[in-house]
């Protein structure tokens, strides 16, 4: 009998301890007023710095253990107020969606520097607002080449890396791949529309924070104002007086008037993007790259006759993307290996492909776009894109 008893009372413990270990699944879209998408909107606990971004397309995926049903979810985004809500009540919402209000900011013109002050400011005070010490980011990086506005080749990287930030280096300290798994290729220019070094070096190589820039080079002009997580923000453009061929890289910063933090960063053009969310101290450090190119590349008479037109040009595209998944700021858990990638293409990095883990890792939703061009690259031979990942990837 009392071996019975024992029994039950370790079932009933067991299932305790499997009922607090429970995954609790968070998925939602977050929205605004008029109901449209927020993009890489700050969805987090910040109590206990456990998080992610909306994809571009608002949505956004969590895993959280049962424990944290009490915490209180935080969604912050550039132009709108911070919305707060308990896990468990999001969780009972019977349609998952967070609705942000518009922080409407006109700052006072008297009371604003001189754009170029700001800037200057902005730079002095990198060290102390970005995570500046040894950390390891996680991250997906997604890379489309397209022809005539079709994807025909897709490949994409799941890897991690070991970084001390802009403020103290230019370059990433080291980069380990982990995973990968690439598309069929079906791309009729190959040399020309693949980038010619690593993705993430490239992203470091135009990045205005870390690639240095000479402030006094460049025109600076206020474009506007708005607000991130109750801090006001002026948005300010430089123009480049000296390299004027370089205008694609000319930057818009989005700086705190408050912390001089800078919340984002993009090129004119908006085809370059970086944003960046805080840790637990509240420093910054990069949740998302986006990097977008188009070109015309002149046909020769026999590309003409094989594609069978009479266009002179055709047009190509790239789109890389960076998503980051986690930080560390554990040195005793940072656990990054090194793969050699001396301007090494994304497509000659060799990996092995691991289906099992494509198929069990925590992705972020799927975006319109990365639908859309999934389901081009399957049109062009009817080919499934998990068929072509288990032919390809071997």
């Amino acid at each position: 009998m009392n071996s019975i008893r024992l029994l039950i009372i370790f079932i009933l413990l067991s299932f305790s301890v499997q009922s607090q270990n429970k995954t609790l699944k968070i998925e939602g879209v977050v929205l605004d007023e008029a109901e449209l998408s927020i993009p890489y909107a700050a969805v987090s606990i910040t109590s206990k710095y456990i998080g992610t971004s909306t994809n571009e397309d608002g949505h956004f995926y969590l895993e959280l253990s049962k424990k944290h049903e009490l915490d209180t979810l935080e969604v912050s985004s550039i132009g709108f107020l911070t919305s707060k809500i308990v896990v468990k009540e999001f969780l009972e919402l019977k349609e998952k969606v967070i609705t942000l209000k518009e922080d409407i900011v006109s700052l006072d013109e008297v009371n604003i520097m001189n754009p170029q002050q700001y800037v200057e400011l902005a730079f002095k005070n990198l060290k102390k607002n970005t995570v500046s010490s040894v950390h390891e980011l996680k991250i997906l990086n997604r890379f489309f080449a397209v022809e005539e506005d079709k994807a025909k080749f897709f490949i994409e990287h799941y890897l991690k890396i070991k970084d001390v930030g802009p403020s103290r280096s230019s370059h990433i300290r080291r980069i380990d791949i982990l995973e990968g798994r690439r598309s069929a290729d079906y791309r009729m220019f190959k040399d020309a529309n693949m980038g010619r070094i690593y993705p993430l070096n490239f992203m470091t190589r135009i990045d205005p924070l870390r690639r240095g820039i000479s402030i006094k080079d460049f025109k600076w002009t206020k474009l506007g104002d708005t607000s991130y997580d109750g801090e006001d923000i002026v948005i300010i453009q430089g123009v480049n007086q000296v390299e004027k061929r370089k205008n694609y890289l000319d930057p818009v910063l989005y700086i705190g008037i408050d912390s001089y933090k800078v919340y984002k960063t993009r090129n004119k053009a908006s085809n370059v993007v970086y944003i960046y969310k805080k840790n637990e101290d509240g420093k910054l450090y990069l949740s998302y790259h986006n990097h977008y190119t188009r070109r015309y590349m002149d046909l020769t008479e026999a590309q003409k006759r094989l594609l069978k037109t009479t266009d002179k040009d055709v047009k190509l595209s790239k789109r890389n993307e960076v998503i980051v998944l986690g930080i560390e700021m554990d040195k005793k858990k940072i656990d990054v290996g090194n793969t050699d990638l001396h301007r090494t293409k994304m497509e000659e990095v060799d990996v092995k492909y691991n289906a099992h883990f494509w198929n069990t890792v925590n992705l972020p939703p799927a975006t319109d776009y990365f639908k859309k061009s999934i389901k081009e690259l399957e049109s062009n031979f009817g080919i499934p894109i998990e068929t072509q990942f288990e032919l390809v990837n071997k």
